[in-house]
């Protein structure tokens, strides 16, 4: 009859938890699908200037660009299309087809194409489709003519862009001086080379970072805006996209992007990234479309940009934009040292403590060190509030501030009244952690943006949710401080609530990661529900089973499906990822993702950065589990013998990691995230509980003898 009740207790409790946490992103995606109307057929032009950034953008090298901007929302554009750099072919052929495209091969600038008649056709168009595959190249120009829309393309980047899908543009001029009337096309695409020209070589883009001198680079950008001034005031009431389109090198930054015309200013934005201030290519196609007054295509992913008032001056919004890639930048060059360092950190731990705790010698020391161990995965977040970005060298004060904020934390757990309870440390870092992912979740995610562990507009995997590698964390988190707070209710006699305790807070933070526009998770969900119900059995004293874990994978599998298809329900422009997957489900072209995400799993196993650190750990649980009194001085043993629920939050822990690892396309990184913040922490409960005077097992001994309840 309590089991009854119990089950019942968190099938109520899980209801509710799911309206509570439904109803505002409902309500936020309502808002989002209900932006801002365009007037329709509006004319539309788009300048596009591979290479273009903010920091080449200043009243002195370009007074045009700079005119234009302050007259504009502006905002950064993220360019990843296939490759890591984008050339301009590939920029050109994205905004052609408005989903990520690449041309594959060597890759520099677009097709010159052939004149025909006043317009012109893009030679071989054919071949993008039959040959390399590019299905959608084309979609924007078929759509303008079939809704009677004439194009004009000036430049041969501009004509790829325009082409339909016989490779065809109305009007055709090779460069704007050889325009005569620019008011000849309802969308007009203009091609300003004079930047990027300088990186390619042949049929190919630059691969070094920077190949110009400084002053070489501001005589490109004092060109390529002469060139803007000079048909800029011919264009009339036209609404006017300047976007830098593609790269210029080997490392990708982020581009500039503005939009003017009907009284647009502020920050530049779309729902694509989630963002104020950062769009994708994909959005020009979506956004062109939409002022000329035509449909959007189904395969077009992106959606009309957005603008956002700001009460800034144009100086403090182009500083901004310019730190924004700077930012991205830092993260982007320091992930690799960072992940290494990490793993270096954590492997030499584990000896360090197996060392150290056979001779139970310098537990302390080494208390001390999993605690800040486990503290630097929510000081990569944290570590946002501060202005690093701004300051003159952006990396170091980077790792300084984390290193500090990880510091910082581990005295706070360390030193507080908690110290003395064997979860106080665990519980601290846990709830830390957990309430600065959901808070972030719940902000729009600015804390993930630009950070070690969490994505950049650069890289362009992710601009908003929660990342693989956050979840991971968030899972890891959310099921120990919930089994901390349940081990306290069970030695006072109520499972009953521990057991609610568990399902309910699992089940908010769950939705909060898979809802489409908070976290749009669709691994993570899987992986969480069997974390979940993992925890909420033991802690409910039932067995766990292999058919009962499968059960548990499936029911995630069917929840995210179920969440996926509300959101494919609402309008296109509306949908995130997840809707946008059912709709590949439904048409049959879902399996190149799922072989995609599959290969991106299996790389990361012979990852140098992660696997080790879950070799280390599991090779450490399984000494300390099997060999306590020989290698770890039972410390595991004690812990789940003085905090029996922490058993509960720990093999929670794992299921999540393991399954998130399979289901996600970052595999080892989510597992070795999880053991990298459980088993420190696991670790730190079991010293406490060897300092509180437990007897030490002799070596080979199974555990430690039964002891009182935990303080």
């Amino acid at each position: 009859m309590r089991d009854t009740w119990v089950r019942r207790a968190v099938v109520a409790v899980v209801f509710g938890v799911s309206v509570v946490a439904s109803a505002p992103a409902a309500a936020a995606s309502a808002a989002l699908a209900a932006g801002p109307a365009t007037a329709a057929g509006e004319r539309v032009v788009l300048v596009g200037v591979p290479g273009l950034m903010w920091s080449d953008v200043t009243p002195a090298d370009t007074p045009n660009l700079w005119r234009l901007a302050g007259d504009s929302a502006l905002g950064s554009l993220s360019v990843r299309a296939i490759r890591k750099d984008t050339c301009p072919y590939d920029a050109w052929l994205t905004v052609s087809a408005g989903v990520r495209s690449a041309v594959g091969g060597a890759c520099g600038m677009a097709p010159t194409p052939e004149a025909d008649g006043e317009g012109a056709v893009v030679p071989e168009f054919s071949w993008l489709w039959e040959v390399r595959e590019q299905d959608d190249a084309g979609t924007l120009g078929q759509a303008l003519h079939a809704a009677g829309r004439t194009t004009m393309a000036v430049g041969p980047g501009a004509a790829l862009a325009l082409a339909d899908r016989e490779g065809r543009v109305d009007v055709y001029a090779p460069s704007p001086a050889e325009v005569t009337q620019w008011s000849r096309g309802d969308v007009v695409a203009v091609e300003i080379p004079d930047l990027v020209a300088p990186y390619v070589s042949g049929d190919r883009l630059s691969d070094v970072p920077e190949r110009l001198s400084a002053e070489a680079r501001r005589a490109a950008a004092r060109a390529a805006d002469a060139k803007l001034g000079s048909f800029l005031p011919r264009l009339g009431s036209a609404t006017v996209l300047v976007a830098g389109l593609s790269d210029h090198g080997s490392v990708p930054h982020l581009r500039a992007a503005m939009i003017h015309g009907g009284g647009a200013s502020g920050t530049l934005g779309a729902r694509s990234t989630h963002r104020d201030d950062m769009i994708i290519l994909p959005d020009l196609t979506a956004t062109i479309l939409a002022r000329a007054g035509v449909a959007a295509p189904p395969a077009v992913v992106g959606v009309p940009v957005e603008t956002h008032g700001t009460g800034g001056n144009l100086d403090e919004r182009v500083a901004a934009l310019r730190t924004a890639d700077v930012a991205g930048q830092t993260i982007r060059d320091t992930t690799g040292v960072f992940f290494t360092t990490l793993a270096v950190l954590q492997v030499v731990f584990y000896v360090t403590a197996f060392l150290l705790l056979r001779r139970r010698d310098g537990l302390p020391a080494v208390r001390a060190a999993a605690v800040a161990l486990a503290s630097i995965p929510v000081s990569t977040y944290l570590v946002n509030l501060t202005p690093w970005a701004r300051t003159a060298q952006p990396a170091v004060t980077l790792f300084a501030a984390i290193a500090a904020i990880a510091a910082a934390l581990t005295v706070a757990a360390l030193a507080g009244p908690w110290r003395r309870g064997v979860l106080g440390p665990l519980t601290v870092i846990a709830a830390v952690t957990a309430a600065v992912l959901l808070g972030d979740l719940l902000t729009g995610t600015p804390l993930q943006l630009n950070s070690l562990m969490g994505y950049t507009g650069v890289v362009g995997a992710r601009y908003y949710g929660l990342g693989n590698i956050p979840f991971a964390l968030l899972a890891t988190a959310v099921l120990l401080v919930t089994t901390a707070a349940a081990d306290r209710l069970v030695r006072a006699g109520r499972k009953a609530v521990a057991v609610t305790l568990v399902a309910a807070l699992g089940a908010f933070a769950m939705l909060l990661d898979g809802w489409p526009g908070v976290g749009s998770d669709f691994g993570g969900v899987i992986a969480f529900v069997p974390g979940i119900a993992v925890t909420a059995l033991i802690v409910a004293g039932r067995r766990v089973s292999i058919v009962k874990l499968g059960a548990f994978c499936a029911a995630g599998g069917v929840l995210v499906m179920a969440i996926a298809y509300l959101d494919y329900l609402r309008p296109p422009a509306s949908q995130t990822h997840l809707g946008r997957f059912v709709g590949q489900v439904a048409d049959g072209t879902f399996l190149p993702v799922i072989s995609r995400k599959l290969g991106a799993m299996l790389s990361t196993l012979l990852s140098p950065n992660l696997m080790p650190v879950v070799i280390a750990a599991f090779a450490f649980l399984v000494f300390a589990l099997l060999r306590p009194g020989a290698a770890s001085a039972g410390v595991l043993p004690i812990a789940f013998e003085r905090a029996p629920m922490l058993r509960a939050g720990l093999l929670g822990a794992l299921v999540s990691g393991l399954v998130g690892m399979l289901v996600n396309d970052s595999g080892a990184a989510v597992l070795s995230m999880a053991l990298a913040l459980a088993v420190p922490l696991v670790l730190s409960a079991g010293i406490r509980a060897l300092q509180h005077g437990e007897p030490v097992p002799a070596a080979g001994s199974p555990g430690p003898p039964a002891s009182p309840a935990a303080a």
